[in-house]
C-alpha cells in the first residue's frame, strides 16, 4: 500500500562508537510518516490517537477504507531530550511501521564507518563524533534494501557502500 522511502526521507544516527569507528542506524521521523499518509490516503482518510495504558504511551493510527476505520497501534519509548514528545513521536512512528511505512528499514545491513572516514573524539574514555551522515542512494527489491550508499556530509566523502545481488 505504501511506497518505499526515498533517500532524502531517511535519517541516520550513530548507534555505537569506539576508537575504530562507528555503527550507524537508519530511521524515519514522524513528519515523513505524516507526509506519506497524506500522499497515499489523503489527509482526511487517516488519523491518530494517543492513550496511556499501564503507564505507557500508545499511538493508534487509523486509516479509512470505504466507511470503515482500521486501526493499528504500538507503544513508544521516551527520548533523551523531551520525554513526552519523544514518546508520542516514537509511538506514532511505530504504529506507522505496523502499517508498512518504512518497514524496509528493518532490512538494512550492518553499517560500519571506519575511524579513518569520520572525526572521532575521545573525552574521559567516551568516544563521540559530530559528523553528520546522509543516505546518498538507496535501492530496493520487493521491499528489501539491495543497495545503499552513505556519505559523511561533514567531510563530503562516501563512507559506506552496500550492494546485494538480485535473486532471480
Amino acid at each position: 500500500m505504501f511506497r518505499t522511502l526515498c533517500a532524502s526521507e531517511i535519517e541516520i544516527r550513530v548507534a555505537t562508537i569506539n576508537d575504530k569507528g562507528c555503527a550507524l542506524l537508519l530511521y524515519k521521523d514522524a513528519r515523513c510518516d505524516m507526509n506519506i499518509l497524506d500522499e497515499t490516503v489523503s489527509p482526511e482518510n487517516w488519523q491518530r490517537r494517543h492513550e496511556l495504558i499501564n503507564g505507557n504511551l500508545f499511538c493508534s493510527v487509523g486509516i479509512k477504507f470505504g466507511d470503515e476505520w482500521i486501526w493499528k497501534q504500538d507503544v513508544g519509548t521516551e527520548s533523551y531530550t523531551e520525554k513526552e514528545k519523544g514518546q508520542a513521536s516514537d509511538s506514532f512512528k511505530r504504529a506507522c511501521f505496523n502499517w508498512g511505512i518504512g518497514r524496509e528499514l528493518y532490512t538494512a545491513p550492518f553499517i560500519w564507518v571506519n575511524s579513518s572516514d569520520c572525526n572521532i573524539t575521545s573525552r574521559n574514555g567516551k568516544y563521540s563524533t559530530y559528523d553528520k551522515f546522509v543516505v546518498e542512494k538507496i535501492a530496493y527489491e520487493k521491499g528489501i534494501i539491495t543497495g545503499l550508499a552513505i556519505r559523511n556530509a561533514s567531510t563530503n566523502k562516501r563512507v559506506f557502500v552496500y550492494t546485494k545481488e538480485s535473486k532471480k
